[in-house]
C-alpha cells in the first residue's frame, strides 16, 4: 500500500515538474535506481520547491568578540548573558510574573520613583519613545520637543505622525537650553507634552533637569524625558524632579542585550492617558493593556496581550540586580570619575571635547571633536581593524563633526579608558592626515 502511494505521489511530482527548468543533478536524482522510492519522492518534493534551503545557513553561526566602546550597545557581562540563557518558560506562567515584579521594583529603584505604572516595553528605546508619545498625545494636541540632538527630532517626527501640532525649541549642537528659554516656549504654545533628552548621545550633552518639571506643571503640561544614554550613569530623580514619563533602554549602562525598554508613568500622566477620548494608535503599545500584563492595575488577574520576550526579561532582571548591588550613587560616581579621567587623557593628546561646559558633558558618551585633517571614518575603521574596538562617528547634527566614545556599565573603568586612548594615539599615527 505504501509503495503504491509513493509511486502515485512520485508520478504526480514528475507531472508537476514537466516543462520546468531543473538543475541536472536534481532531475537525475529522480531516476537514481540506487535510491529508495521514499528518497526519490523526497528528491522530487525538494526539486519542486521554488526556494531551496540557503547554503549560508548550513555554516555554523560565527559572532566575533569585540570591545563595544561606541554609544551603544555596550558589552554584556557573562553573568547577564548566562541569565538570558536560562530555560524558556511561558509568558503567562506565575514564575515569569515574579520575574516581571522583580524588574518593576528594579526600575522603580533605578528611576527613583514610586509610580505604580512602571514596566518594561518589549522593544528598544524607540519602542518606549513611541509608547510614551502614542499614549499621552491625541490628534490635535500641542507638543513641544527640545532639540539638542537627534532624539528631539525623532520625538517631533513621532508626534507629527499621529496628528499632533508640534513645535520645537532648538539648542545649538553641544549646548543646552536654559529654564527661561523653556518657560518662554511653554507659555507661548501651551503644550500637552514637553519632550527632553536628558542624555543626548548624538552630541554628548547631559541636559540639566532641575526646575523643568515644575515649569511644565505650571503650564498644565506633561514632562517626558528620554534617559536612554544617561540612566545609571548620571543622577536622575523621577519623582523629585517631577518627571511624568521616563524611559530608557536595556543596552547602555545596564549592559543587557537590546530589546527591553524600562518606562514609568506618573499619576498625572496616567490620568490623561486613561481619560483620553480616542484609542492610542498602537494596540501593541496601549498602556491599558501593558499595565495589566505587568500587574500595574487593580485588576485581579493578568490578561494575555502579547508574548513577552521571556529570556530578555531574565537578562534585564539580572542587569537591574547588578545595578542594585553596586548602588546608584556609586554607579553615578564611577561613571563621572572615569569620564573625567578620559577627558583629561584626550586633552593631553591635544584633542578637543565637543561639549565645552563641563557640567553639560554626558559621563556615559563622550563626543570628541573630529581631529582636523583626518577622515573620521578612517579612524574608526582603523581602530576596529587593528584594536578590535568599536567607536563611532557623529549622528544627526553631529555627523562629520565628532567621534563618539561610550564607556557604560562594566565598560566604565580607567583600564578601558587607557585602551581607548592607546587606540586613538595609534590611529592618529597611522591614518592619513591631509596637511592642506
Amino acid at each position: 500500500m505504501l509503495l503504491t502511494v509513493l509511486n502515485s505521489s512520485l508520478r504526480s511530482s514528475l507531472a508537476r515538474l514537466k516543462g520546468c527548468s531543473l538543475h541536472r543533478r536534481d532531475f537525475n536524482l529522480l531516476f537514481d535506481s540506487s535510491l529508495s522510492l521514499r528518497d526519490r519522492h523526497t528528491a522530487a518534493s525538494m526539486a519542486s520547491l521554488a526556494v531551496l534551503p540557503p547554503e549560508r545557513l548550513k555554516k555554523p553561526l560565527a559572532v566575533p568578540s569585540r570591545l563595544l566602546f561606541g554609544p551603544g550597545p555596550s558589552n554584556c557581562p557573562p553573568r547577564i548573558l548566562e541569565a538570558g540563557a536560562k530555560p524558556v518558560i511561558g509568558h503567562m506562567h506565575p514564575e515569569i510574573f515574579e520575574i516581571m515584579d522583580d524588574i518593576k521594583s528594579g526600575i522603580q529603584y533605578m528611576f527613583q520613583t514610586n509610580n505604580a505604572v512602571t514596566l518594561a516595553v518589549s522593544g528598544t528605546g524607540h519602542t518606549a519613545m513611541e509608547c510614551a508619545i502614542f499614549n499621552s498625545v491625541e490628534p490635535g494636541d500641542s507638543v513641544v520637543t527640545a532639540v539638542n540632538g537627534i532624539w528631539g527630532e525623532r520625538a517631533a517626527d513621532m508626534a507629527e505622525r499621529i496628528g499632533a501640532k508640534v513645535n520645537t525649541i532648538v539648542a545649538a549642537p553641544g549646548r543646552f537650553l536654559s529654564n527661561a528659554e523653556i518657560e518662554q516656549v511653554l507659555a507661548k504654545h501651551r503644550p500637552a507634552l514637553f519632550f527632553l533628552a536628558h542624555g543626548e548621545s548624538s552630541t554628548g550633552v547631559l541636559h540639566p533637569l532641575d526646575g523643568i518639571g515644575q515649569l511644565c506643571h505650571k503650564y498644565d503640561c506633561l514632562f517626558l524625558v528620554d534617559s536612554v544614554a544617561s540612566i545609571g550613569g548620571a543622577p536622575l530623580f523621577m519623582d523629585q524632579q517631577e518627571i511624568d514619563i521616563l524611559y530608557t533602554g536595556s543596552q547602555k549602562v545596564l549592559n543587557a542585550p537590546p530589546g527591553t525598554a524600562p518606562i514609568s508613568f506618573s499619576e498625572r500622566a496616567c490620568k490623561k492617558i486613561f481619560d483620553r477620548k480616542t484609542k492610542p494608535v498602537s494596540f501593541f503599545l496601549d498602556l491599558k493593556w501593558l499595565a495589566n500584563y505587568w500587574g500595574c492595575d487593580d485588576k485581579p488577574s493578568r490578561v494575555y496581550h502579547h508574548t513577552g520576550p521571556v529570556t530578555a526579561f531574565y537578562s534585564l532582571r539580572e542587569s537591574l540586580a547588578v545595578l542594585a548591588e553596586e548602588g546608584l550613587e556609586k554607579s553615578w560616581e564611577r561613571h563621572q570619575d572615569v569620564a573625567e579621567y578620559f577627558h583629561a587623557g584626550l586633552e593631553n593628546m591635544g584633542l578637543k571635547l565637543f561639549v565645552k561646559e563641563k557640567k553639560a558633558r554626558l559621563p556615559t558618551v563622550t563626543t570628541v571633536v573630529a581631529p582636523q585633517g583626518y577622515d573620521w571614518k578612517e579612524i574608526t575603521s582603523f581602530i576596529m581593524k587593528t584594536h578590535n574596538i568599536e567607536i563611532s562617528g557623529g549622528l544627526g547634527p553631529s555627523v562629520g563633526l565628532v567621534l563618539r566614545v561610550g564607556l557604560m556599565g562594566c565598560n566604565s573603568s580607567k583600564s578601558k579608558v587607557d585602551m581607548v586612548l592607546a587606540a586613538l594615539k595609534d590611529a592618529l599615527r597611522n591614518c592619513h592626515e591631509n596637511k592642506l
